[in-house]
């Protein structure tokens, strides 16, 4: 079992940058692929980024594809989102979960998930 506690999120103006951490207990959690999705009022929960076990490969979604960075640090049990060039549209509750099996972007897949962090940007 991993538990996972977001932190990072908060308000910005269009065009700035926050950084998101997951913080992960648990000594299982170096084995599982990680991925973060958010989801906005009214809408279905959507996959933004995830990375491998070891952090060798990274998966993005196309929307966020060149302004967000997924990456993880083993020693500090933690996984974090870079989010820069931020848009209205990123507005949203962040979640991070651990990857069970199957594909990278798909929610089903996911099995711990955190409680989520608020991320809300201003036009």
């Amino acid at each position: 079992q991993v538990q996972l506690v977001e932190s990072g999120g908060g308000l910005v103006q269009t065009g700035g940058s926050l950084r998101l951490s997951c913080a992960a207990s648990g000594r299982a959690f170096s084995t599982y692929a990680m991925g973060w999705f958010r989801q906005a009022p009214g809408k279905e929960r959507e996959f933004v980024a995830a990375v491998t076990w070891n952090g060798a490969s990274t998966f993005y979604a196309d929307s966020v594809k060149g302004r967000f960075t997924i990456s993880r640090d083993g020693a500090k049990n933690t996984v974090n989102l870079q989010m820069n060039s931020l848009k209205p549209e990123d507005t949203a509750v962040y979640y991070c979960a651990a990857h069970k099996s199957g594909s990278v972007y798909s929610a089903r897949n996911y099995g711990n998930w955190g409680a989520g962090t608020q991320v809300t940007v201003s036009s």
